[in-house]
């Protein structure tokens, strides 16, 4: 019987990212003039453990070009050859292309991408050329006349039993080794059961192996990392420095007769003890997993013994025949513990979906040095409160808008240096990301110190394009939100970075859709500002319940600026579909929600009912409902996966008494009212 390794696959795929993203953020913070020799051993142990897990995975291309990275390495971190800023840009390069390759594994599809055979190209010339044997002399030289640093090791391998099992092959370890140096396998005399006793999955093999090589015993312990835990392997040298003795021992072999079932470990070399990996059994690349720390997992197993003892004590009082006064107080009071509880369990469950923001945060360093060298500009990338927690969803969904919101600051917002420089400003400009908790929300910051906005070309591009008339006065801050319409650019040329007049719209429609906002602030000459406001997560949503006719709808509590009744005297009507309200100094559209949704409502005239005024991107505007019912926190459950997408609802939930109530979504019922600028009309 053979193993199915594939169910395997999903963590390697995982922890070869993981690896992936460790290697990428080593080298971009590595000085190239006195490089780390810690951060050179990480970026090493990354790609020797993909390069084993590929290997045993049988993934044969990831396996080839990562034993490429790992041979540069292996010379740079023993002092064999210099660091320089082409290998940091080679290594980089590799990075990207081994994403794509395990991109393409899991989605099983063929990997082909001229890439690949242009960067093994510049690997083999780079070894080739420092490989310190140019001639055959060299190679004479080097067979007759060993170096005196060489050691003679001898190496005693005692396979476990369930080596194979694990999908670990001795022959790649061996082959590994011979690339160490001069290497001689021997098969080790040893006893073997009776052939009706063996079982065709074990391994009942051991080796007595000599190399003859240069290398510490930390290298050779390197090639056989992946199968420590399950083998018995002993070291002993000799030479100019005799190292020594190392073993490393397992638990007795199970016995011959029947199957046992395999202790397979797929080792990470930065094994992380604390957090346990809770793996998506799916197959589907896009259902990845997350790493939940041990204090998570307590408290939610606490919560839900809490639970069982509650449900218990309800249990007991149902089995009562007669239910007696103090049985109802202590089934009141049940409830309650009940109510308390499970308030307690939803956080604890939100709780394991929270994710420090670094992990969106962490990309941004190596886009900043790549445009930011295409660009000719110098930057310095800060990052602040990288451990504010965001659900997962939330996180996944806005890094695209922050990764262009960050293209444009530096397309748009910083100068050159010269320019910064004639400007009196320092050469080097920064672009800083910040993040933090605020009430229910996260705040996430964009800020630069570049040019800012030019108001006066963003007014006349807009009036080039027809999008404000000729003789319209606008203030700095509406001028600001011209750059969010769709098909605004005020790039001159078309580049791979803008210009296309595709982008801040599309970016304002997805925090939209994400119930967020984003705000600008601009000062010419100082710098730009972009502060997105954020819900924790997309699962639980803090909601206004309204009533509009015999139907309830959950209008959600970040939008609502106020609610009150409009006198008609501030009622003014523009044509026979809309009507706005006077409030304060502003002038206001108000949607008549019944008429959208088709619904008979006991208020049909604005005066006659409640105006909600909420938020539709950055711009107020009323609606008009019956009444106001309780503020909740609701489930949020997706209309469009449970039925079909439906203009101005965002999602669905279910009430406590057990009807559905549908969530409003602001922006779409805007756009389904007909109104494209809620300041059109103002006085």
């Amino acid at each position: 019987m053979e193993i199915d390794l594939s169910q395997f696959s999903q963590v390697f795929f995982e922890e070869s990212l993981e690896g992936l993203e460790n290697m990428e953020s080593e080298l971009l913070k590595l000085d190239i003039n006195e490089p780390d020799d810690e951060s050179i051993n990480t970026i090493f142990r990354a790609a020797h453990s993909i390069k084993g897990g590929s290997a045993t995975f049988g993934f044969t291309q990831v396996a080839n070009y990562t034993h490429l990275l790992e041979t540069l390495l292996d010379e740079i971190r023993d002092g064999r050859r210099q660091m320089t800023s082409e290998h940091q840009d080679i290594l980089l390069l590799s990075v990207d292309l081994l994403r794509n390759m395990i991109d393409a594994l899991m989605r099983k599809v063929e990997f082909d991408d001229p890439l690949l055979s242009q960067l093994e190209k510049r690997f083999t010339q780079e070894l080739e050329q420092g490989s310190g044997i140019t001639d055959k002399n060299d190679i004479i030289e080097s067979d007759t006349a060993p170096a005196s640093n060489e050691l003679n090791w001898q190496i005693d391998f005692q396979a476990g039993t369930d080596i194979l099992r694990c999908g670990n092959d001795p022959l790649l370890m061996f082959t590994e080794l011979k690339q160490l140096g001069e290497l001689t396998v021997k098969l080790a005399d040893e006893e073997y059961p009776d052939f009706t006793d063996i079982d065709p999955e074990a391994c009942y093999l051991n080796w007595h192996l000599e190399l003859i090589t240069d290398q510490k015993v930390e290298r050779l312990r390197e090639v056989f990392e992946w199968v420590e835990d399950e083998c018995i392997i002993q070291y002993h040298s000799s030479g100019p420095d005799t190292a020594e003795v190392s073993a490393q021992q397992i638990p007795p072999a199970p016995p011959a007769t029947g199957i046992a079932e395999p202790n397979c470990e797929t080792k990470n070399s930065s094994d992380d003890t604390k957090k346990p990996k809770v793996v998506s059994q799916s197959k589907s690349p896009e259902a990845g997993s997350i790493r939940v720390s041990i204090e998570k997992i307590d408290l939610l197993i606490n919560m839900v013994g809490e639970l069982v003892i509650t449900q218990a004590m309800l249990g007991q009082i149902g089995q009562q025949d007669e239910i007696d006064e103090e049985s109802l107080l202590s089934m009141k009071q049940g409830l309650e513990q009940l109510a308390s509880h499970t308030r307690d369990l939803q956080e604890s469950v939100m709780q394991i979906r929270m994710l420090p923001i670094s992990f969106a945060f962490n990309r941004f360093p190596r886009l900043v040095r790549d445009i930011g060298q295409q660009l000719g500009k110098k930057v310095d990338l800060i990052l602040r409160g990288e451990d504010t927690e965001l659900d997962k969803t939330v996180m996944e969904k806005i890094v695209d808008p922050m990764v262009h919101l960050v293209r444009n600051s530096l397309d748009h917002g910083l100068e050159t240096p010269e320019i910064r420089l004639s400007k009196g400003k320092p050469e080097t400009g920064s672009i800083t990301l910040n993040a933090f908790h605020q009430g229910g929300n996260i705040i996430i910051e964009i800020i630069d110190d570049g040019a800012g906005l030019d108001t006066a070309r963003i007014l006349q591009k807009a009036r080039d394009k027809g999008l404000v008339a000729e003789d319209e006065e606008l203030s700095t801050e509406a001028i600001h939100q011209l750059i969010f319409k769709a098909g605004f650019s005020t790039a001159d040329s078309v580049s791979d970075l803008s210009g296309r007049g595709v982008g801040m719209d599309v970016v304002r429609r997805n925090i939209n859709e994400l119930n967020g906002t984003i705000e600008l602030q601009s000062t010419q000459d100082k710098g730009s500002r972009f502060t997105i406001r954020l819900p924790l997560t997309l699962a639980i949503l803090d909601g206004q319940l309204v009533r509009i006719g015999k139907h309830t709808y959950v209008v959600p509590l970040v939008s609502i600026h106020e609610s009150l009744q409009v006198e008609p005297q501030r009622i003014n009507r523009i044509s026979e579909s809309h009507e706005l309200i006077r409030l304060r100094e502003e002038y206001l559209p108000v949607i008549k929600v019944f008429q959208e949704f088709d619904h008979e409502a006991d208020a049909t005239e604005i005066k006659d009912g409640l105006v909600m005024v909420v938020d539709s991107n950055n711009e107020k505007v009323g609606l008009l409902v019956d009444e106001l019912l309780s503020q909740q926190q609701v489930v949020i459950k997706s209309l469009e996966a449970n039925y079909s997408k439906v203009p101005g609802v965002s999602g669905a939930t279910i009430l406590g008494d057990g009807t559905v109530a549908l969530i409003i979504d602001i922006s779409g019922l805007v756009s389904l009212a007909g109104i494209t600028n809620t300041n059109e009309h103002a006085a």
